[in-house]
């Protein structure tokens, strides 16, 4: 399918380049020993360092550093050595110390790169230019004065990693499946909780369009999107907006712009910077940073698998289709809970139940796979009476229904309902040889060539044995006894 977008007098095609900013996860903010739990009253864990307090010195936090690597690693991006922290001077009110503490011409990360999944078992490589370790500012709150704005510095200092992709996604799809994949990967190495709701991650996305095959046309960055759903919004709105201009005869402005939700446009918030106006130099209060490639390395050793390593395995050893593997992947804890199911049973089977029941159910309900009433050897469990001929597939979905309603295992709710397959030959031809003796004209009518009735006939039988007949059994004797 063509990701070319089709304006009034042709083709365009969109380009978007992506800067997510993830809140590491650490007990401490980057230059202080400040908390950083979520919810606290506001101005509650601020330092002299966050409030940028006169002669106060910033204490690099460790365990950043380490997250930071961590996650270069897992997007296979070059980890730089030595990277140095620079001053990048603007104002705002909720940013006490006037600049912010960043880092510019030398990065912790450098270029990687991230294979994101698509629709048809596509998949797309988008590259990663760097990543580097930031403050987060503090926090305006326009809500609770008619007249006043009030400062929240509780996340001032917290740690951001800002990762920049290349220019290297098409559609809004493509962007939603790289935040998507980018967020599992977070999740999977534990640098971020990727909660986008209450702002660890967060995505400024740059727009452009551009007639195919020209040079990039001037793009406008959308800040702050805090949802996939509002970012896919707001880049197929501003790309409309975009050819719409162009194509009037008009020129695209540099510029950052707001998404509003509500209305579902963007609209302008201010010229667009370019690094020179940020006036970037070296913070003076740190040393350049240095690590060891021993460090390093050992930090690599420490990855667990990733999910597109995992997604490719459970292709190859369990037979997945890439669609199933990669939901079944995309999140550590429904790729733990889908391998107890499968163990030593059929992974097809399992990943169906997984899939289809068991996310469906959990879906309709929004709970969470964590609080499931059906644990996965729950879910084996039911899973053993269908491959050993206990239950049909049928009754298994009638019984797993009570499974989740009541959280009883499914040996119990068999047993108690009397809910086992008839696999006795001699009870199953009498109820085969019933229905035919009931229904005369349709015999002759199968015998006759319209084989289409058998799918009656086994409707027909599966009803008067209550479901409990074994489908395989019955299929095996209706033929044979209608073709005598």
């Amino acid at each position: 399918m063509s990701d070319l977008l089709r304006g009034r007098t042709g083709e365009w095609e969109l380009v978007i380049g992506l800067e997510v900013h993830a809140q590491v996860i650490a007990d401490a903010k980057l230059f202080s020993g400040a908390a950083t739990s979520f919810g606290a009253e506001p101005n509650e864990q601020v330092s002299f360092v966050d409030a940028g307090m006169p002669g106060m010195l910033p204490v690099l936090n460790e365990t950043c550093v380490r997250q930071a690597v961590l996650t270069g690693l897992a997007l296979n991006a070059e980890v730089n050595l030595q990277s140095v922290f620079a001053r990048k001077n603007y104002f705002y009110p909720d940013m006490p110390q006037g600049y912010q503490i960043s880092q510019y011409e030398e990065p912790i990360i450098g270029e990687g790169e991230i294979i994101i999944d698509l629709p048809g078992d596509e998949t797309r490589t988008v590259g990663i230019e760097r990543l580097h370790l930031e403050q987060d500012a503090g926090k305006s709150v326009h809500d609770r004065h008619p007249k006043k704005s009030y400062i929240d510095l509780n996340r001032s200092g917290v740690t951001l990693m800002e990762i920049v992709s290349k220019p290297d996604m098409r559609s809004a799809e493509q962007a939603a499946a790289y935040v998507t994949k980018l967020r599992a990967i977070l999740r999977y190495i534990g640098s971020c909780d990727g909660n986008m709701q209450e702002g660890s991650l967060r995505c400024d996305a740059n727009v452009s369009v551009r007639r195919l095959g020209e040079a990039l046309g001037l793009r406008c960055e959308i800040k702050n999107l805090n949802s996939i759903r509002f970012m896919r919004q707001a880049i197929e709105y501003e790309a409309a907006r975009q050819i719409e201009i162009i194509e009037d005869g008009g020129t695209v402005d540099q510029e950052t712009r707001l998404f509003d939700s509500a209305k579902g446009e963007t609209r302008s918030m201010r010229s667009k910077e370019d690094a020179h106006d940020y006036r970037y130099f070296p913070d003076p209060d740190l040393l350049p940073l240095r690590l060891s490639q021993d460090y390093v390395d050992a930090l690599k050793q420490s990855l667990p698998e990733l999910p597109e390593a995992k997604k490719q395995r459970f292709m190859q050893a369990f037979g997945l289709s890439a669609y199933d593997a990669s939901v079944l992947v995309a999140e550590r804890e429904t790729a733990d809970y889908f391998e107890n199911v499968a163990e030593g049973r059929d992974p097809k089977l399992a990943a169906n139940w997984v899939i289809s029941e068991l996310f469906g159910r959990l879906n309709r309900g929004e709970i969470p796979l964590a609080e499931s009433p059906v644990s996965a050897a729950s879910l084996g469990g039911l899973i053993d009476l269908i491959s050993d001929d206990t239950i049909s597939g049928r009754i298994a979905k009638d019984v797993f229904t009570e499974m989740f309603d009541t959280g009883r295992a499914a040996a119990d709710i068999v047993e108690e309902k009397g809910l086992r397959q008839v696999t006795d030959t001699g009870a199953l031809e009498a109820t085969v040889e019933k229905i035919m003796a009931d229904n005369p004209d349709r015999v002759a009518d199968y015998r006759g060539g319209n084989q289409k009735l058998v799918g009656w006939f086994m409707g027909q039988i599966m009803k008067a044995s209550q479901g409990k007949a074994n489908p395989q059994m019955v299929n095996e004797l209706l033929r044979k006894k209608l073709a005598e």
